[in-house]
Formats: C-alpha cells, structure tokens, sequence
C-alpha cells in the first residue's frame, strides 16, 4: 500500500463522509475505497470493530472508529487542538454527535411505519431539541466551534446536521435545528469553506 486508504460505504453520508472531508481538508491523497453494502457480510469480521469506516496507512494496523480516525487525522495535518482540555472538549462535542446518531439509528431499523413515526415524533418532542441545545452551549463567537479555524469537530458537526438538513429522515422536520444560531452559522461556516465546497463539486 503506498498511500492511505478509508474504506466506507459508497455514499457521501455519516461517518465515512466525514472522514474523507477532513483527509481532504489536510492535503492527504488517499484510496477513497468505496463499497457496496452487498460486499460488506463477508469483510465485517475482518474489520477492526465488525464497523466502518476502516482506515488504513502504510506501516500502522488498520484503524476503526471514526472518532479515532479524525482525531489521528486532525493532529497530525493541523486540524485538532493541541493543547489537552481543549482537545479533549473537541473529542467530547464528537462523542455528543455519536450519541445522536445512536438515538436516531434504531428508529432506521422499525418495522413497520407507524412504529417509526411513533419513535421519531418521541426524539423531536425530547431528545433532539436537549441534544441541540447542549450543543449549543458549547460553542463559542464562531464561525466554527472555536473559532476562525475550521478542525475536526466541525466537519463532523456538518455532516450530521446535513443528515437532517436535507429531509432524509421522515417525520423529523427538516428545520429541526434551525433554531440555534451557533450551529447553524457553523454548518454555514463548514458548507461554504473552500475546501468543503470543492470536495462537494467533485463528489
């Protein structure tokens, strides 16, 4: 192998996109290694952790988990704090994101409508307007989460409100966010960086 490689579904979504944004943002030519979810049974148990994305560099073991993987990203190309509570504090906002996706996910999984719209209408009522505001609160005067410098944690941000954003979930508003002024001038701030825009143009 002689550059990196990220394994992810073939999909601009979750937690592969945000990978691939930040190796973007940092300069790295990778092996943008994209799957069909029908290949995927017979490569989970060769996984680190039976998840994606799975990256990969020359010399090192694969790497899971995408929070791992942003953060090695992140320190080493400039795009996570260095000093060790405020990194931390990043590393805290990314795990927030996973707790959403955690809520979110198994209503994915329903069987049948009414029992998702059942699910969905109990995450609008609570948890998704107490996720957004203690997000919320953790950011600071912008444009990005703490402040001139688009990092790690502003990506992922990005990509998880785009998630709802973009109406891909029934009976969850699109405008759920809307709301909060400090995250969505960050998912303007990340949406409209250069860098972002010229990875949305060529994928």
């Amino acid at each position: 192998m002689q550059k990196p490689k990220l394994t992810y579904f073939d999909a601009p979504v979750s937690r592969g996109e945000e990978c691939r944004i930040a190796l973007h943002l940092a300069g790295v030519a990778f092996d943008d290694h994209r799957i069909k979810h029908a290949d995927w049974a017979a490569m989970k148990a060769h996984t680190p952790f039976g998840a994606l994305p799975v990256f990969e560099a020359p010399g090192h073991a694969p790497l899971g988990q995408s929070n791992a993987i942003l953060g090695l990203v992140g320190r080493l190309h400039g795009l996570h704090p260095t000093e060790p509570y405020e990194a931390a504090r990043h590393e805290a906002m990314m795990a927030h994101v996973e707790d959403l996706r955690a809520a979110v996910s198994p209503t994915m999984r329903l069987k049948t409508e009414d029992e998702k719209q059942r699910a969905r209408a109990q995450l609008v009522a609570g948890f998704l307007p107490e996720w957004g505001a203690f997000t919320e609160r953790q950011m600071g005067d912008g444009p990005f989460f703490a402040g001139d410098a688009i990092q790690v944690v502003d990506i992922k941000l990005y990509v998880v409100v785009r998630w709802f954003k973009n109406g891909a979930l029934d009976h969850i508003p699109a405008s759920i966010f809307d709301a909060l002024p400090k995250l969505m001038r960050l998912f303007g701030a990340v949406h409209d960086h250069a860098g972002v825009a010229a990875w949305r143009a060529k994928h």
